[in-house]
């Protein structure tokens, strides 16, 4: 299986981009993790049809990676095919006030290119690291701005390979949730619907929005950003603040000083370190304030 499988996948996308073993800390913000048996490059929606019709054929496992900044990869690796998007499906496309942006393209690259084309709403992700494919399914946000309020369509692939057209409500946004968590849908391409603006002010409101990301978010060091859903009725980085974990740590994974929310990697810490961390954070919280704190992290692999 494994020879004709890495035939097949070298056939539909060519030999430089199927790795094998390759290490997933290069592919996430956290900088930790194993390996993944395979890890392939799609430059296109059409390869990714084609893929992903053969693997549900043969029952392989696979996982979607946009810019891996919320997922938490086991050290001993993912036991499938890592199926990256954001080497090709990058393309962005503006007409009037709608933007079609395909599932690999950065939310950061997104928000500059509507900026300058004088179009507002966007601004709250500017500084989110992560991709138009990868905030629609969590429905991403910040700064009282979501992407509930500016999704108008989301193109998905579905197990059969086939492509499908969901509007707005049809996604079933909530918060950091959506259909997609819930189906076996691939986002592949989002519509944007957003307003008439001056570049000017929307730069200005990007700047000023980025500006206090940086003076509350410990982003010098390697995390998943906020690692922690807000639990109803509370700030999750106050509760864990409230119950003493100010800058705990086990091994090289550390509550971060600058903002209790968030699992930051000193530089060394193991994907074992942060999910153990986790753990006993949810752990203590629970115990202090009898809530259950969530994850916006996915986990993927063997720990």
């Amino acid at each position: 299986m494994s020879a004709a499988l890495y035939n097949y996948l070298t056939d539909v996308l060519g030999k430089d981009n199927v790795l094998r073993q390759e290490s997933m800390a290069s592919h996430t913000t956290f900088r930790v993790g194993g390996e993944a048996e395979y890890f392939a490059k799609i430059q296109n929606r059409e390869q990714l049809a084609t893929v992903i019709k053969y693997l549900k054929k043969i029952g392989y496992p696979y996982f979607i990676l946009g810019n891996g900044s919320n997922i938490l990869v086991g050290d001993k690796g993912y036991q499938g095919i890592v199926l990256d998007l954001s080497a090709g499906l990058k393309n962005i496309e503006i007409k009037d006030k709608r933007v079609k942006a395909e599932a690999g393209a950065l939310l950061s690259t997104v928000a500059a290119k509507v900026c300058e084309a004088n179009l507002s709403g966007f601004e709250f992700a500017s500084g989110i690291p992560g991709t138009i494919g990868g905030a629609v399914v969590m429905n991403a946000g910040a700064y009282d701005g979501e992407m509930k309020q500016v999704v108008e369509s989301v193109t998905v692939l579905n197990e059969d390979g086939e492509f499908m057209d969901l509007d707005n409500e049809t996604m079933e946004f909530s918060y950091r949730n959506s259909i997609i968590k819930n189906r076996p849908f691939i986002v592949v391409e989002t519509t944007l619907l957003l307003a008439d603006g001056k570049k000017e002010e929307i730069r200005q409101k990007m700047d000023e929005l980025n500006a206090k990301r940086r003076e509350k978010q410990p982003l010098n060091y390697p995390s998943a950003g906020s690692t922690f859903k807000r639990p109803e009725g509370h700030f999750a980085g106050k509760l864990i603040m409230d119950a003493g974990l100010r800058g705990f740590r086990i091994g090289g994974a550390r509550v971060s000083e600058k903002h209790c929310g968030f699992i930051i990697n000193e530089g060394n810490a193991t994907a074992t370190d942060v999910a153990d961390l986790i753990d006993e954070v949810t752990e203590r919280v629970k115990e202090k304030f009898g809530v259950t704190l969530e994850t916006e992290i996915i986990k993927i692999g063997d720990f």
